[in-house]
């Protein structure tokens, strides 16, 4: 079943350098998906590395269907949360399968036995990649968006609770852009994702958080987000929304910042009404 995240007062900061992210709280309701946006820099890969155990927060915890991710095992966590990291693993020689079946790891006892679930889930997640053709082939031989098919692939594979995936649609073409994002749709799994593409995040994405220099600025509906103001402070770009009249989805059109160049601090965190409903104090 689907589950919900909570993300609560989250801060990281590695030894010697100023925090990367700054009491960070946003949650991901069951079977949604959260999109995270803003610049780089902003602390997306730090919050979404922090979500999947590589990297260790300084405060605030994470909590997984109400269950605190820091009092887990790893083999624990990774059944709960399936990670897609931005970095393209190295060329290993290992065939396609070979790749996706690593995603079954966490499922597989510490001492010699089976996994009865694992032939399917393996057949199942390269069908949906559309790798199927391609199993047998060298991961070291993929272009990039095959290899960035296969990394996603293991992690379906996984079926875990929770997808975590960082800048998934890069290196793909626009069909496998497109296809990727309605697959995660029909999934119906809790998953977040970092992502740069305004009008795919308002398409696909049932609700969006905004970071910028470590904090959370807004989080909500799509068009609660994507507002002119916001992404003028944030980004520094002069924006225009618009819906398009075929399907009613947010198209953002963006100009570059007015001529001295000056940008306004950001301004307080804003939620849409039914996230504070639900925020935690």
């Amino acid at each position: 079943m689907p589950v919900a995240v909570e993300v609560e007062r989250l801060s990281f900061a590695p030894r010697g350098v100023a925090p990367l992210l700054r009491e960070v709280s946003l949650q991901a309701a069951p079977g949604s998906v959260l999109g995270v946006i803003g610049p780089n820099g902003a602390g997306k890969s730090t919050l979404l590395r922090c979500l999947y155990g590589a990297g260790r927060p300084r405060g605030g915890r994470i909590l997984v269907d109400g269950q605190d991710l820091a009092s887990l095992t790893g083999q624990a966590r990774a059944r709960r949360i399936a990670a897609v990291p931005q970095e393209t693993p190295p060329d290993f020689h290992l065939t396609v399968a070979d790749v996706v079946a690593a995603g079954r790891i966490p499922h597989r006892p510490a001492l010699l036995g089976g996994d009865p679930g694992g032939g399917r889930a393996v057949r199942r997640a390269l069908e949906l990649m559309a790798l199927d053709g391609i199993a047998e082939r060298s991961f070291a031989t993929l272009s990039g968006g095959e290899k960035k098919r296969t990394v996603i692939a293991r992690a379906l594979a996984q079926e875990a609770q929770v997808l975590v995936l960082d800048e998934p649609v890069n290196h793909l073409d626009i069909r496998h852009q497109l296809d990727l994002m309605q697959l995660i749709r029909r999934l119906g799994t809790t998953t977040i994702v970092s992502l740069h593409a305004f009008d795919i995040a308002a398409r696909f994405c049932d609700s969006l958080a905004l970071l910028d220099r470590g904090r959370l600025i807004a989080q909500g509906a799509p068009e609660a987000v994507l507002t002119p103001a916001l992404l003028r402070a944030v980004f520094e770009v002069e924006a225009r929304i618009l819906r398009d009249p075929a399907d009613g989805s947010l198209k953002v059109l963006v100009d570059s910042r007015a001529e001295d160049g000056t940008a306004e601090p950001p301004p307080p965190v804003q939620r849409s009404p039914e996230t504070c409903a639900s925020s935690a104090p």
